[in-house]
């Protein structure tokens, strides 16, 4: 075990629903892209949970969403797919000034990312997930595919198509050594949970040939209904990437909640196709 993940050994032994594991959760290798859009702030600013919690505004005065697929290949707890629905936003007690993309990271106090939607692929990921860290989680099919021109992520639910995310793999190159912090919801409690995080990654301002298409399914309108831009502002892969998901701490109580859509009791199907 490489040193980065030494410290968490070892773990303690969790469960919620079928899943039993050990945290923290280990993530050894994924693929990981994302896309991030503007979006209306009053329709983001209606998603928050709490008043303290602000969506972060970028100087247009626009706030910002973002969907990223994660393809996890080797972890503690098996492999399976994910894509999460997340806005950038800030917990303090005033909302925070108006920030260049480039501080769109976990360095600004209080950064993090509010957790919307978080489908994924198993019953057992969607159970620790919701009992654990209060993820809005459920299940869903995932088909990935990998090529050396894109990553893409297709999602359906029970029956029709939910979104389909494609990022293309172009961009410079950077290091990535922050944690990756996110804000969710477990019984009326907000959770922040710092996910430490190691990886080199490329990165695209306004790019080309990404996209985001939306289906026919509730997910897809909650997505609409924030008030995307028609194209992203930027775009993000991971040329390799680890991660450590640890328990949350509660940072506020008595909070609005903030279950998301659930779904149907059914195992996903989690396809990747590594296309040449």
């Amino acid at each position: 075990m490489s040193k980065f993940f030494a410290s968490s050994r070892p773990g303690r032994t969790v469960s919620h629903g079928q899943a039993v594991f050990e945290l923290p959760v280990l993530y050894f290798r994924d693929d990981f892209f994302c896309l991030f859009y503007t979006a209306d702030p009053r329709k983001v600013k209606a998603r928050m949970p709490s008043d303290r919690l602000h969506p972060v505004l970028l100087t247009s005065g626009k706030a910002m969403v973002g969907i990223a697929a994660f393809n996890y290949l080797e972890t503690t707890i098996g492999p399976y797919g994910e894509v999460a629905v997340v806005i950038p936003a800030v917990y303090r007690s005033s909302p925070p000034p108006y920030l260049a993309p480039a501080l769109m990271e976990a360095r600004y106090p209080g950064f993090g990312l509010l957790v919307v939607h978080l489908p994924v692929t198993k019953t057992v990921a969607r159970d620790a997930g919701r009992g654990e860290w209060g993820y809005t989680k459920f299940v869903a099919n995932m088909r990935f595919t990998i090529s050396p021109e894109f990553m893409e992520s297709r999602l359906s639910g029970e029956v029709s198509h939910m979104l389909t995310l494609r990022v293309a793999r172009k961009g410079f190159v950077m290091k990535d050594r922050k944690p990756l912090v996110t804000y969710s919801v477990r019984r009326n409690n907000l959770i922040r949970t710092r996910i430490p995080q190691r990886g080199l990654y490329r990165i695209n301002i306004m790019p080309r040939g990404s996209n985001l298409v939306l289906g026919n399914h509730p997910v897809s309108d909650s997505i609409r209904g924030l008030g995307l831009a028609a194209r992203p502002f930027l775009s993000r892969y991971y040329l390799e990437r680890s991660a450590i998901l640890p328990s949350g701490v509660v940072v506020e109580r008595g909070v609005r909640t903030l279950e998301g859509y659930y779904g149907k009791e059914c195992e996903g199907e989690h396809r990747v196709v590594y296309a040449q």
